[in-house]
């Protein structure tokens, strides 16, 4: 059972991750226009080109459990900032503040899969354990 829950832990974490890099793909000059609302204005095309390619790579090693605790690294030093960045309740107008809070609560959440994720690794379905039982090279 522990290693069914690793994968579809894997799966939803990855996806959001792949998702989000996507999303910025498609709409990049809106995000751009977004971070520099967040007073991010320093180098913004390296910082959404690095972004995209931390939650791609990131996203497809969670997903596919190989290397996954980098992955999880990665897309660590994704979410941690963009979320004490974006969901500032703290500074925001106290109509907002409930639900920014929430929304902080809930990426906060989805962190510490990423830290359960690189305490635990990825479990014995995924790649990395098909190259071990099958003695490939990798």
């Amino acid at each position: 059972m522990k290693n069914s829950f690793d994968l579809i832990g894997r799966i939803l974490i990855g996806l959001v991750s792949i998702f989000e890099a996507l999303d910025t793909i498609v709409f990049f000059q809106e995000t751009k226009q977004t971070l520099q609302i967040y007073n991010l204005d320093f180098a913004l095309n390296l910082l959404l080109v690095g972004s995209i390619i931390f939650l791609l790579i990131g996203g497809i090693l969670v997903l596919i459990g190989y290397f996954s605790r980098v992955g999880a690294l990665m897309l660590l030093c994704y979410w941690l900032p963009y979320t004490f960045i974006v969901y500032s309740f703290w500074n925001d107008d106290p109509s907002v503040q409930r639900v920014q809070g929430l929304m902080f609560l809930r990426t906060m959440a989805y962190c510490g899969g990423l830290f359960i994720l690189l305490a635990n690794g990825s479990g014995d379905y995924s790649v990395k354990r098909m190259f071990h039982v099958l003695r490939l090279p990798g």
